[in-house]
C-alpha cells in the first residue's frame, strides 16, 4: 500500500510542476497581451483566466500531495 501512495505522491508532484509551468507561461503571455491591449477593454483575458485556473490547480495538487503524505506517515507509525 505504501508503494502505491509513493507513486501517487510522485504523480501529484509532476502535476504540480506541470500546472506551475503552464501558469507561468500564461502569465508571461498575458503580460505581453496587456501591453498590446486597448485601454478601453475591461475584464480578464483568456491568458489571465488560464493563469488563474493553473494556479488553482497547482494549489489543489499540492494539497492532495500533502494529504497523501500525511496518510503515508500515519500508516508507517
Amino acid at each position: 500500500m505504501s508503494t502505491f501512495l509513493v507513486i501517487v505522491i510522485i504523480a501529484l508532484m509532476i502535476a504540480v510542476v506541470i500546472s506551475l509551468v503552464r501558469g507561468i507561461v500564461a502569465f508571461l503571455n498575458s503580460t505581453k497581451e496587456d501591453l498590446n491591449r486597448d485601454p478601453g477593454e475591461t475584464g480578464p483575458t483568456k491568458n489571465q483566466e488560464l493563469q488563474n485556473r493553473m494556479m488553482f490547480n497547482r494549489i489543489k495538487y499540492q494539497a492532495a500531495a500533502v494529504l497523501v503524505c500525511a496518510i503515508l506517515l500515519a500508516m508507517t507509525r
